[in-house]
C-alpha cells in the first residue's frame, strides 16, 4: 500500500523521525486523494472479508471529517459506522476527540467514546489516554477515573494525566495517592509527573519526600520538574530553599527564571525580585510577558512608581495578554497614579472581572469613591459578573477595612454612628477578629469616644497581645484623661511582653534612587539641608496657622520635646526631601509602614496648599493625595 510504503522506507532510514508524527504529515498531503480512504479503509476494516465500496466510502467521509474538524458530518458518519460495525483508526479517533473538546462537545465525546469500546473493539492505549485527557478538560474526573479504572494497560501517560487532574483540581490527596499506586504498578514517573503532583503538597513533609525521590532519579535538572519545585517552596514562603534550588546550577531557560522571580514578586519580596530580574538581563535573557507581569508585581508591592513605568515601556514591545494588562493596571492603581491607571482601563480591549475590580478597588482605595460606584455601574451593564472582590471594592468606596463586617463597622463609624456599629460587632454570627475591631478603634479615635476607644483597645489586644500600635493609643487615651497609673501599668505590660512600638519609615523614589528615612533620622547625607528646609516650612506654616498635635505624641516627654518629635516624623522628612528634590510640577509620592499620623496629615494638607504642590502618601491602611488643602480620604482613614 502507497501509504505504508513511504512509512516502511522512513523506517529504514537513519534518519531518527517519530513515526507516529510524521504519519499523521503524511495524512494531510494523502488527505485529497480517493486512493488513500480507500486503501485506508480497506486496511482498517474489522474482518478478513472484502470491504463493500458503500462500506469503503463512510469509513473515508468519517475520515475526511474528522482531519476537517467538521464535528457534526463526523458524528453522522460516526452513527452510520457504528450501525454497520465499522472502525477507523485510532489517530482518527483521536483528532475527533480533539474536536469534541474544542466545541465542548460533551455528549458528542462521551458517544465516540461508546462506540471505540463497543463490540469488544480493543482501542489502543494512546486512544484511551487521549478519552481520559477529553474528560479532564470537560471536568469530568468521575468518568475519567472510571474509564482509568477499565484500561488493561496504563502507561506514563495515562498516571500522569490522573495526577495532573487532580492536582489541578486540589484533590491533593488523591493525586499523592495515584502517585504512591503508579509506583507500585511499577510504572517510572517522568518530569511531568512530578511537576504536576508538586503542585498538590500540602505540607513540608511531602513536599521533603517528594524532593528526595525527584533527586534519586536525577530529574532535579530538568526544566519543568526545577521551576516547579520553585514555585512550591515559594508558594510554602521557603524562600531560601527556592533560591538555593534555583543557584545550585547554571540556569539556561527562561522557565525557571521566570519562576524564582515570580516566587519572590508573590511573596512581596519586591527587592529581591527586581536583583534576580537585574541577574537574568545580565545573564543575556529577554524578559516574556510573564516575566513582566512578576516584575510588575515587584514594583507594586515596592511602591516604585518610576520604576514601573520603566517596566511599561518594555510591556509595550509585547502583544500584551489579559494577565500582562491586568498586572500594569494594578501597578498604577497601587503607585497612587490613578491617571495612568484609567488610561490603561480604557485602552483595554478585553477586560475580565479581575479588570474591573482592580480599577474600582484602586479608585476607591485612593479617595474616588464615586468614581468608583459609578465604574460599578457601568461594569453591571457591560454583562461582566461582579465576583466578592468587586463588592469588596465597593464597599470599600465608602470604607477602608479589609472584610465584609469590617467595612460595614467602617462605614457606621464613618457616619459617626458609633452606637449601631457596636451593636453590629456584637449581633455578627462569627466571632470578631482583631480587624474589626481596630475599625471600631479608628472610628472612636477619630470622633473621640474615649470610653468605646478603650472597651476597642482592649479587645483588639486580647486577640493580638503584640499589636505595639493599640498599646501606644490606649496609653495615649489614658494620657489624656490623667489615667497615670493606667500608663504606667499598660507601660510596664509592654516592657515585660518584650512590645516596642515600630519606628516609623517612609521611602521616596527620586532618580531610580530609594531613600528611606525614619523618626529624627541622622544618617541621609543631605540630613543638614533637610532639617534647614523643614525648619523653615513648619516655621511658614505656623504663620498660617499649623498648630503641632502634641495628642499623637508618646506621652513620655514634655512641652518643646513633643513638638521636636513631631516635626522629625519621617513622612515629614521625606516630603521636605522632596520638594528639595523634585520640580514643583512633579508630584511627591511616599510610603510609609505606619498609618500616618493626624499632625502629619495636617503638616502634608496645608504644605501642598501652601506650596501648591501635589503629595501622595501611601500607608498600610490607603492612599492620601493632598492637593489644594485637602485630602482625598476626607479626613477620615
Amino acid at each position: 500500500m502507497q501509504f505504508h510504503k513511504y512509512i516502511s522506507r522512513f523506517k529504514c532510514s537513519s534518519i531518527n523521525l517519530d513515526v507516529t508524527s510524521f504519519s499523521v504529515s503524511l495524512l494531510g498531503i494523502f488527505l485529497q486523494r480517493q486512493s488513500f480512504y480507500s486503501a485506508a479503509a480497506t486496511e482498517w476494516r474489522t474482518g478478513p472479508s472484502a470491504i463493500s465500496s458503500n462500506h469503503l466510502d463512510l469509513v473515508n467521509d468519517f475520515t475526511k471529517y474528522c482531519y476537517q474538524r467538521d464535528l457534526p458530518k463526523a458524528m453522522k458518519a460516526l452513527d452510520s459506522m457504528q450501525k454497520h460495525k465499522l472502525w477507523a483508526d485510532s489517530i482518527t479517533y483521536g483528532e475527533l476527540i480533539k474536536c469534541c473538546i474544542a466545541h465542548g462537545a460533551i455528549k458528542h465525546g462521551k458517544r465516540v467514546h461508546q462506540h471505540v469500546f463497543s463490540n469488544s473493539y480493543e482501542p489502543k492505549t494512546f486512544l484511551v489516554n487521549t478519552l481520559l485527557n477529553m474528560y479532564v478538560k470537560f471536568n469530568l474526573l468521575d468518568d475519567a477515573q472510571a474509564l482509568f479504572d477499565q484500561m488493561p494497560e496504563r502507561n506514563v501517560v495515562s498516571w500522569t494525566t490522573m495526577i495532573a487532574a487532580y492536582s489541578n483540581s486540589e484533590h491533593n490527596y488523591k493525586a499523592l495517592e495515584m502517585l504512591i499506586m503508579m509506583l507500585r504498578d511499577g510504572v517510572r514517573p517522568n518530569m511531568y509527573t512530578y511537576s504536576s503532583v508538586l503542585r498538590a503538597c500540602e505540607g513540608f513533609f511531602n513536599l521533603k519526600q517528594l524532593h528526595c525521590s525527584i533527586i534519586k532519579v536525577g530529574l532535579e535538572s530538568d526544566v519543568f520538574v526545577r521551576s516547579a519545585l520553585i514555585d512550591i517552596y515559594s508558594k510554602w514562603a521557603e524562600l531560601n530553599t527556592a533560591l538555593n534550588i534555583f543557584d545550585e546550577m547554571v540556569t539556561s531557560d527562561l522557565v525557571v527564571w521566570n519562576s524564582v522571580i515570580g516566587g519572590f514578586a508573590q511573596n512581596s519580596d519586591g527587592d529581591e525580585a527586581l536583583n534576580l530580574f537585574i541577574r537574568m538581563k545580565r545573564s543575556g535573557f529577554w524578559a516574556d510577558q510573564s516575566t513582566l507581569t512578576s516584575v510588575l508585581r515587584a514594583c507594586t508591592s515596592l511602591a516604585l512608581l518610576e520604576l514601573g513605568r520603566q517596566v511599561h515601556v518594555h510591556v509595550i514591545k509585547f502583544n500584551r495578554d489579559l494577565v500582562l494588562n491586568n498586572a500594569l493596571l494594578d501597578m498604577y492603581c497601587k503607585c497612587g497614579s490613578l491617571k495612568d491607571a484609567n488610561s490603561i482601563f480604557t485602552r483595554m480591549v478585553v477586560k475580565d472581572v479581575i479588570s474591573w475590580s482592580t480599577m474600582i478597588i484602586g479608585f476607591a482605595q485612593n479617595g474616588y469613591s464615586r468614581k468608583a460606584l459609578t465604574l460599578f455601574e457601568t461594569m453591571k451593564t457591560s454583562g461582566i459578573k461582579p465576583n466578592y472582590i468587586t463588592l469588596l471594592g465597593v464597599l470599600f468606596a465608602c470604607s477602608h477595612a479589609g472584610e465584609h463586617y469590617g467595612c460595614m463597622v467602617d462605614l457606621l463609624g464613618r457616619a459617626g454612628k458609633l452606637e449601631e456599629a457596636i451593636k453590629l460587632v456584637h449581633e455578627m454570627k462569627c466571632e470578631p477578629d482583631a480587624v474589626t475591631w481596630r475599625t471600631l478603634l479608628g472610628a472612636c479615635r477619630v470622633h473621640r469616644k474615649m470610653d468605646l476607644a478603650e472597651y476597642a483597645a482592649k479587645k483588639v489586644l486580647s486577640l493580638d497581645p503584640h499589636d505595639a500600635g493599640t498599646y501606644i493609643l490606649l496609653s495615649n487615651i489614658y494620657a489624656n484623661t490623667q489615667r497615670w497609673e493606667d500608663v504606667e501599668s499598660l507601660r510596664r505590660s509592654m516592657r515585660d511582653g518584650g512590645i516596642k512600638k515600630e519606628p516609623g519609615c517612609s521611602w521616596i523614589e527620586i532618580n531610580k534612587q530609594v531613600h528611606a528615612f525614619i523618626l529624627g533620622d541622622k544618617a541621609h547625607p543631605q540630613v543638614n539641608a533637610i532639617y534647614r528646609d523643614l525648619n523653615q516650612v513648619i516655621w511658614r506654616l505656623k504663620e498660617e496657622g499649623y498648630v503641632p498635635d502634641t495628642n499623637f505624641v508618646l506621652q513620655d516627654v514634655e512641652g518643646e520635646q513633643m513638638e521636636n518629635s513631631l516635626a522629625h516624623h519621617s513622612e515629614k522628612l521625606a516630603i521636605v526631601f522632596g520638594m528639595m528634590s523634585l520640580p514643583k510640577q512633579k508630584t511627591i509620592r511616599i510610603r510609609k509602614n505606619l498609618r500616618i499620623c493626624g499632625d502629619c496629615h495636617v503638616f502634608a494638607k496645608l504644605l501642598a496648599k501652601m506650596e501648591n504642590r501635589s503629595i501622595v502618601i501611601r500607608d498600610p491602611i490607603r492612599y492620601h493625595h493632598f492637593q489644594g488643602g485637602a485630602c482625598s480620604c476626607g479626613d477620615y482613614w
